[in-house]
């Protein structure tokens, strides 16, 4: 079995590791598990692409099963690793987003890779996590999912239902918002932060908006979820002055996960970073359901900075 047979599905596992564990290397770790597995296998399967789906199904597996235990002595609350990319200028973001070579930044540019979603399977268990991945998202039979974990097609069957359930249950955040919706969201969004106007930041908030922030005990990130429009605009005033006290403040849309979000980079008097903030967005309805604040370090070493020739969001706010 040859590497270029297999190197036409590599961006495909990445999608599906990806999605399954939420974090960029150790999803190309899976990938690269899988590749030692096929280059050791026999004779090579009718069906290469279903093959390897399902052996990197096995071994996120495997992953998220020791996963669980990582993540009870995480501090704070848990996001997944954004995939972030810088705009091409003059592109349009109502229009789709330009083609790539990064297996990433191309699996970030189809559907059901959200910030929104990835926090939403994270309340699954690992067998049901997978369950879904692989059938609802990438449409691989019950018998196969089954064989990836020794269980029978009816037990398979009764995950993914579980997990779809757990996905739309009435606590999820809404996010329908199409590209040009979430652009002119987080514009007002941008506009209101920007003028300190809590009112006008209120307003473009969902009444029942929750804000998770992720910094891992290593950057200054809330360690509990804020809730509720005017809580969430309070603290984020808070925050945006905070940062306004360092000598400048770089913002810029990019996309996160395929979708519109925010970087932003405060700079010191002696031009030192401080810490990236990666803001993510559930938008539904003309408002900001849920914001995921991506501020780990750790998460954070492939994000781009804001350019500050095009920065989006360059204002000081009102002392």
């Amino acid at each position: 079995m040859g590497g270029e047979d297999f190197e036409q599905h590599r961006g495909h596992l990445f999608g599906v590791a990806y999605r399954m564990l939420g974090n960029r290397a150790e999803a190309e770790d899976a990938v690269q598990e899988t590749w030692l597995r096929y280059a050791a296998a026999g004779p090579e399967p009718d069906d290469l692409r279903a093959w390897l789906t399902t052996v990197v199904g096995r071994i996120c597996l495997d992953v998220l099963r020791s996963a669980r235990v990582r993540r009870e002595a995480y501090i704070g609350p848990w996001l997944p690793e954004p995939i972030i990319s810088r705009l091409p200028a003059g592109s349009s973001l109502s229009g789709p987003a330009p083609l790539t070579d990064d297996p990433a930044e191309r699996a970030a540019q189809h559907e059901q890779v959200s910030m929104a979603l990835l926090v939403v399977l994270e309340r699954l268990t690992p067998e049901q996590r997978v369950a879904f991945v692989l059938h609802d998202v990438f449409g691989v039979p019950f018998d196969a999912i089954a064989s990836t974990m020794d269980i029978s097609p009816a037990a398979a069957r009764q995950l993914a239902t579980r997990a779809r359930r757990a996905v739309n249950a009435p606590d999820v955040p809404r996010h329908t918002a199409d590209m040009a919706e979430q652009q002119r969201v987080l514009e007002a969004f941008i506009a209101a932060a920007s003028q300190g106007d809590l009112a006008a930041l209120t307003r473009v908030l969902a009444p029942d908006i929750v804000m998770t922030g992720d910094g891992a005990g290593l950057a200054p990130a809330t360690r509990q979820p804020v809730a509720g429009a005017e809580q969430v605009a309070r603290f984020l005033l808070g925050l945006f002055r905070q940062a306004h006290r360092q000598e400048a403040v770089y913002a810029e849309l990019m996309l996160v996960n395929g979708e519109i979000g925010l970087v932003i980079d405060p700079v010191g008097p002696d031009g030192t970073h401080g810490f990236l903030v990666v803001m993510a967005f559930a938008v539904d309805d003309g408002r900001i359901t849920a914001m995921y604040n991506q501020l780990n370090p750790d998460k954070l070493t492939r994000a781009p900075r804001p350019d500050p020739a095009t920065a989006t969001w360059p204002p000081r706010l009102p002392t």
